[in-house]
């Protein structure tokens, strides 16, 4: 995975929207305004993705490439390094979850505004 890979997919998905609001570095992306990934365009070395706690411990335990997320909380983020021992296919599966994540937290309204641009 490499950050223009990793651009590609977060803004191939539905409702999703990509800015600056932190600083001129820091590429965030989001889902009907909710913040599902980011990351530093400097460093270009990780991203930042929303997990589910549980899953977020064992993708740590299982991979030295996935590290607490930084600046982030970390019991629901985990920052996941592009060149490190996470296989492409998983990193794309973490990109989605992450999107599945926010969206599922999204009010009922955002959610058939969502439906709507999906249809569409």
């Amino acid at each position: 995975m490499n950050i223009e890979d990793f651009r590609e997919k977060c803004i191939s998905m539905p409702g999703v929207s990509e800015s600056f609001p932190f600083d001129n570095d820091t590429l965030v992306f989001k889902v009907m305004g909710k913040l599902f990934a980011l990351v530093s365009l400097e460093k270009a070395s990780s991203a930042n993705l929303k997990c589910e706690p549980e899953k977020a411990i064992d993708l740590r335990e299982h991979f030295e490439s996935v590290q607490p997320g930084y600046h982030m909380n970390k019991q629901h983020w985990n920052t996941v390094f592009f060149d490190g021992d996470v296989p492409d296919k998983l990193f794309d599966e973490l990109i989605k979850e992450s999107y599945q994540l926010v969206v599922s937290g999204l009010t009922k309204k955002l959610k058939e505004e969502l439906k709507q641009i999906t249809i569409a």
